[in-house]
């Protein structure tokens, strides 16, 4: 995300997964592929060690809402409460501004 001037929104995703998570990897890739062909998808960055994060960035609210709703991450987010994790929390947030540093 560099240099965007107007606000955008930042979902952010944040997980403990349960010991067996067979399949998890391979949905992820999917999911990540999918979320790049969304109108409204701006970028994504994504950490795990014994908490994950992922933060996927969007245009507005109703790019999320439809990304929410599509068939396949329905699908995903099933198998993600059946199978994958043990707890996560979603947080929505309006960014209005943002700076970075690089050596």
């Amino acid at each position: 995300m560099k240099n965007l001037i107007k606000p955008y929104y930042a979902v952010i995703f944040t997980s403990t997964q349960k010991e067996h998570i067979e399949g998890y990897a391979e949905m992820t890739n999917q999911m990540e592929a999918l979320a790049k062909t969304q109108d409204g998808f701006l970028g994504m960055d994504s950490a795990r060690n014994e908490v994950g994060i992922t933060v996927s960035y969007w245009e507005s609210l109703e790019a999320i809402k439809n990304w929410k709703q599509h068939t396949d991450h329905l699908v995903a987010q099933q198998k993600g409460r059946q199978d994958w994790y043990s707890w996560y929390n979603v947080k929505i947030c309006k960014v209005e501004r943002e700076y970075e540093f690089s050596s």
